[in-house]
């Protein structure tokens, strides 16, 4: 095991905002913006996400509900760092009752908020400012949460299914 390794897993959390809806639970939005602290006094930089997106792929970080990892909601169709910050792509799997109902909160606007669990693998922190400036990110998952960290960041859309019937 290695120094990394042993570091504390970390959350940041961003407000999804529901809109536009079509029918199969996709949704898209910025999951971390560039160069604004949040309310934990992070602050992600651009290339932030670079490395671990090129080790891991969309296929290699989960999309979990509320950080939970025995509650999988579905799978990250892509992951792309911008000049912006993360956006990104997923779809919730209708399959599963807990994805229905994140999806249905979603649409009703109830659930607003993505977060994303990391490990920092570079990061200074600014003595008079208190800001951590996170050069490097090691993420492993992305999920919907119930609260925010960064209000700024806000998902651009959000697909509708048809109801579903199980006999």
């Amino acid at each position: 095991m290695n120094a990394l390794s042993r570091l504390p897993l970390e959350s940041k959390l961003l407000p999804l905002q529901p809109s536009r809806i079509a029918p199969d639970g996709s949704f898209a939005g910025y999951a971390s913006l560039f160069r604004i602290p949040d309310l934990g006094k992070d602050v992600v930089e651009p290339g932030a996400f670079r490395d671990s997106l090129l080790r891991r792929g969309a296929a290699g970080v989960r999309l979990l509900w509320q950080h939970d990892p025995a509650e999988p909601l579905g799978r990250w169709l892509s992951l792309v760092e911008d000049s912006r910050g993360l956006f990104v792509r997923g779809r919730l799997s209708l399959a599963v009752a807990r994805a229905r109902e994140i999806h249905a909160l979603m649409l009703d606007g109830a659930i607003d908020g993505l977060s994303i669990g990391f490990r920092p693998e570079k990061a200074r922190t600014e003595p008079r400012s208190g800001l951590r400036r996170l050069e490097r990110v090691d993420l492993w998952e992305i999920s919907i949460v119930t609260f925010p960290m960064l209000p700024q960041a806000r998902i651009a859309a959000v697909k509708a299914c048809q109801p579903v019937a199980f006999a």
